[in-house]
């Protein structure tokens, strides 16, 4: 790899820009696409296939063959609620390969006794959240069903394109914080990515069955193509 090259992905990688280097194995050309720019490239098919995937791969276009090496950020996964369902949750998490953190501001739920070995801010959102540096790469999870905690925590999700989305509570409930988020300006194309009720119908009751239910939802949002309608329809 040249230096240069090696450059830009230490860049790439520094602002959690996911990133394709693309090899030609015959000749050794190389050239490092970006994540938002690979629309404009000769391969942008197969590109936007392994982005999805999170895997590199061979690929063959015109007869000649290129490796495709994907570098994207690891996957945030952000549980607002030291709750049941996050206990379950957060390893679970966290042994998939996500990097899990507990937001919640009652300090007697959010202590390291009950999260082991995770990150655990007892920080009111607005204070915790922007320093987390959520983005398109974080999984985003409302678990408290208190208005005051969940509902910024939210509008601070949408505003970031989040992966994933998704909100503890049935149909009524959301349909309440759907006009709560909108009296507080959340555009109404924005209330379709929240996934509420949350997680796969698997007929979930325990936590952790919910969060193995969550889990699997996040897992079909990163990784299946048309993410959403998949899930919905599994639902």
């Amino acid at each position: 790899m040249k230096l240069s090259t090696l450059a830009s992905l230490n860049a790439a990688r520094a602002e959690r820009r996911a990133v394709v280097l693309v090899t030609d194995v015959a000749t050794g050309e190389e050239r490092l696409v970006d994540a938002v720019a690979a629309a404009a490239d000769p391969l942008a098919g197969p590109i936007a296939e392994q982005l999805r995937k999170g895997k590199s791969a061979m690929v063959e276009d015109g007869g000649r063959r290129f490796f495709l090496t994907v570098h994207v950020p690891p996957v945030k996964l952000v549980m607002v609620g030291a709750v049941h369902i996050s206990q379950a949750l957060a390893p679970l998490g966290a042994m998939l390969g996500y990097d899990p953190v507990i937001v919640d501001p009652r300090t007697a739920f959010a202590t390291p006794e009950r999260f082991p070995g995770m990150r655990v801010l007892a920080e009111w959102p607005d204070a915790a959240l922007p320093g987390l540096g959520v983005d398109r790469y974080t999984a985003f999870v409302a678990l408290t069903h208190d208005p005051k905690i969940d509902d910024g925590a939210l509008e601070h999700a949408l505003a970031r394109d989040c992966c994933y989305v998704g909100a503890l509570g049935s149909r009524k409930p959301h349909a309440r914080r759907v006009e709560r988020l909108r009296e507080n300006g959340v555009p109404d194309a924005a209330f379709a990515r929240i996934r509420a009720p949350i997680g796969l119908d698997i007929g979930a009751v325990s936590p952790a069955e919910i969060a193995v239910s969550i889990i699997a939802e996040i897992t079909a949002a990163r990784r299946l193509e048309s993410g959403e309608k998949r899930a919905r329809a599994a639902a």
